[in-house]
């Protein structure tokens, strides 16, 4: 344990002792005592003439700057297209983890109900056989009708705002409708009415 010390102490002792180096350069009378930056062994003289020579590129390496310029719109479009899409996963995730929690802790009678409402949605979809029309109104039809049993409040908002979200589509199609009506069948009863056809 002793040399162990003594071989880690004596090293560290001498790096605390400070020396003066006294550097000259060419121009100046040399002294006994003073070295030249040459013979130091931190400090070289570079040498006078370098040149900066670029090696040439490999075949390898010019299909792999060919392969990177190529591919470049195509990285650059994913990247743009994961930084639209990443709060959207983030907030998909956030709700698959809530929705994990709060089935984990489900208030009681939770689950049965759960069971009923699928159980409708079955049942519409047994009685919906033949038609593509009834498949697609009668299972939601049925679980909509199961939930508003047991969910009567937010029944009410749902179709509240469902109520004037498809007043507004109507509305919508209603204009659309009247806009195209009049540019195609009124020009064309203002051309059969024109003096020029009689």
């Amino acid at each position: 344990m002793f040399k162990v010390i003594q071989r880690f102490v004596g090293p560290a002792s001498l790096s605390l002792l400070t020396f003066k180096v006294y550097a000259s350069s060419k121009k100046d009378s040399p002294h006994k005592d003073t070295v030249k930056v040459n013979e130091l062994s931190l400090y070289s003289v570079p040498e006078d003439q370098s040149k900066y020579v670029e090696e040439p590129r490999t075949q390898l390496e010019e299909s792999i700057s060919h392969l990177r310029h190529y591919c470049e719109p195509y990285t650059s479009w994913c990247q743009e297209k994961y930084s639209q899409n990443k709060p959207k996963m983030q907030s998909l995730v956030q709700w698959g983890l809530d929705s994990y929690d709060y089935l984990q802790n489900a208030p009681p009678g939770f689950f049965p109900r759960l069971g009923v409402i699928g159980f409708a949605g079955v049942v519409g979809l047994v009685l919906a056989r033949g038609s593509k029309i009834k498949k697609l109104v009668y299972p939601p039809g049925f679980m909509g009708f199961a939930a508003s049993l047991y969910y009567p409040q937010q029944a009410i908002v749902f179709v509240q705002v469902s109520g004037e979200k498809l007043y507004d589509w109507g509305l919508r199609g209603y204009i659309v409708v009247e806009d195209l009506w009049k540019e195609n069948f009124q020009k064309s009863g203002n051309v059969k009415n024109s003096p020029g056809n009689k």
